[in-house]
């Protein structure tokens, strides 16, 4: 796989990476020994960039990634493991105060078995705590040998800029997909000014670029159902605009996943999307498309068929965005 800097401090990745939110049982029931296998995948693709958080199960997604990294102790030198604090689990709520923090950092390392995990997010921004004191505390915890870059999940434009001015940010984790395109009003050029990384989660839009039947009635997990994209008026208003999105894919001989991906690849060279899966084998179709080399007359066509703003309803209800910032 080819390889992307993760931030201008940070070490080179595969270009595709894995979100380990699945590992948590967020979008369904799953079990060790079916992370554990794809893990193995990722080593074998060269998916080496892994992402995960206190709050992925919580706690769960770390887990799980430290026992495989107890079993295959040679995997801690080939991965990139980047973890998130600051939500507090019960009650649930945002802290970015410096003890919070640094309890999160502890109790992550701990579940991981690691003495420093490569990148550190803040996952949410508490807004009673200036973003300039936040990255004072981050700072230190680098300064300790603890992390190794600073990042920042959910943020927007102006704070990244205010964060950057005290130290360097390694990346940026927000939403980035045919169907989440908020970035480019500000953010993905932000990144590019100071340096930073851009990290794009959920890249197949919670899902919906994937060959299969998409029925939001049959939804497994407890997230999904909850985002307005996927309510009884909005679906069906987005579901033709995606079928006609697969309809294409099929036709240039890719599937609509592994073209979903590679959309976000071509969109600049410092963005690294992070994909996740419950699955070995749905891990190797999001990490085939990185050899899919999209043509300008490729990218307008899918800009024809989805273009910027195209999707029906928020991506987030009114109480999952919570903690998230808004811009432009």
């Amino acid at each position: 796989m080819k390889q992307r800097r993760l931030g201008k401090d940070g070490p080179m990745v595969g270009e595709v990476g894995f979100g380990a939110m699945s590992f948590g049982g967020i979008f369904g029931a799953t079990d060790m020994e079916t992370s554990h296998r794809t893990l193995d995948r990722c080593l074998d693709l060269g998916v080496t960039h892994l992402d995960t958080a206190l709050i992925y199960g919580p706690h769960v997604s770390e887990e799980v990634i430290g026992a495989y990294l107890k079993k295959n102790p040679s995997a801690r030198n080939r991965l990139v493991i980047a973890t998130k604090g600051a939500i507090r689990v019960e009650p649930r709520g945002i802290d970015n105060s410096a003890a919070f923090l640094r309890e999160c950092l502890e109790g992550s390392l701990k579940r991981l078995g690691v003495d420093q995990v490569a990148l550190y997010y803040i996952h949410r921004r508490d807004q009673s705590i200036p973003i300039e004191d936040v990255m004072g505390t981050l700072m230190q915890f680098q300064k300790e040998g603890k992390i190794g870059g600073i990042g920042f999940s959910e943020i927007a434009p102006p704070s990244l800029l205010r964060a950057a001015k005290v130290g360097q940010v390694r990346a940026v984790q927000n939403e980035y997909s045919l169907w989440t395109r908020l970035p480019e009003l500000g953010l993905l050029q932000a990144c590019k000014q100071v340096g930073a990384a851009f990290v794009a989660f959920s890249p197949l839009g919670r899902g919906v670029f994937f060959d299969g039947p998409i029925d939001p009635l049959a939804f497994s997990d407890f997230f999904r159902p909850n985002l307005p994209r996927f309510s009884k008026d909005n679906w069906p208003r987005n579901k033709p605009m995606i079928e006609a999105f697969k309809a294409y894919a099929k036709s240039r001989g890719w599937s609509a996943a592994a073209l979903a991906i590679a959309w976000t690849l071509h969109r600049d060279d410092n963005i690294i999307p992070i994909p996740g899966t419950r699955t070995p084998e749905h891990l190797a179709e999001n990490a085939s498309s990185g050899d899919i080399h999209l043509s300008t007359e490729d990218m307008a066509a899918i800009e024809e068929i989805l273009p910027a703003g195209w999707a029906h309803g928020h991506r987030y209800s009114d109480e999952q965005q919570k903690g998230v910032e808004q811009y432009c």
